[in-house]
């Protein structure tokens, strides 16, 4: 396959030397049988396109690109490239985007893709921008994949009334059905982190969990639950919709819930059938 594919910033004459770059989060996975137990997880196959968040040395890409009908890698350091552009050389389906996931513009990028998975070995400081991003998103996404810390996998498969559950849990798994497929361990990582890591398998709901009138809102009403997490969550409805406690309690009564109740004990079907009860 020797057809030129698009390639997306500076080129690069030289492989060069590179350094792990401490400011992006950058620790790599290296052991290629590991990262294609990863992919395998993602049940990704020869009909899918692949958004790729942080390809690194191109380990991960490389095994897509054999697996897959496309792969669109966005990196943000440029160092990287000259390396990318070697490793990759030899695939057709395969288009390096340089710069930063939160910044390029992924409507236009994966426009003629169609529906697409998203795979990603993320710097921690990435994880919840990007995953808050991703999943208020309107794109076409099939599934997200996501190599985060453990802790920060945790809080995407947490449940009520556990320190894991907090808003980014709610919106994760009312749009998909988040499961921790693989624990990492730091040693696994050049250069290695400080804790463990996991790579969670996020397929895309057809529908989402629950039915709410107004998604919008039940967003609202999830985030001021847990704004306070001492607080009960007639107070943090009270802080958050600038209404006197006879009304909060009295929504709450009508969403079939008690009073005394704490935001973090609800789940999906209790949040929906609160913000559903809204009278503002």
């Amino acid at each position: 396959m020797n057809k030129k594919k698009p390639f997306y910033g500076k080129p690069a004459q030289k492989k060069g030397e590179f350094h792990h770059k401490h400011s992006l989060g950058q620790n790599f996975l290296e052991d290629e049988a590991l990262v294609a137990s990863l992919v395998d997880s993602t049940k990704v196959g020869a009909e899918d396109h692949i958004l790729e968040v942080g390809p690194g040395a191109g380990i991960m890409t490389n095994i897509l690109a054999q697996r897959c009908k496309s792969v669109t890698a966005v990196e943000i350091d440029e160092t990287l490239l000259p390396f990318l552009r070697i490793k990759l050389e030899k695939y057709d389906n395969v288009c390096i985007v340089q710069g930063d996931i939160l910044r390029v513009n992924l409507p236009e990028i994966m426009a003629e893709k169609g529906a697409f998975h998203v795979v990603a070995n993320i710097p921690y400081y990435l994880t919840t921008d990007l995953m808050q991003m991703l999943l208020s998103s309107n794109l076409p996404i099939k599934s997200i994949n996501v190599m985060v810390q453990k802790e920060a996998a945790q809080r995407l498969v947490g449940a009520p009334s556990t320190v894991e559950y907090g808003p980014l849990a709610v919106r994760a798994q009312y749009h998909t059905e988040p499961e921790i497929a693989q624990i990492v361990p730091a040693a696994c990582f050049t250069p290695p982190p400080k804790v463990d890591s996991a790579f969670v398998c996020m397929p895309w709901r057809d529908a989402p969990a629950v039915s709410v009138k107004d998604e919008k809102l039940f967003f609202r009403v999830v985030n001021a639950a847990f704004a306070m997490r001492r607080k009960t969550l007639t107070n943090n409805l009270m802080n958050a919709f600038r209404i006197d406690r006879e009304a909060a309690v009295a929504w709450i009564e009508r969403a079939g819930l008690g009073s005394g109740v704490r935001g973090e004990a609800l789940n999906l079907s209790e949040f929906a059938a609160l913000a559903n009860a809204y009278e503002g």
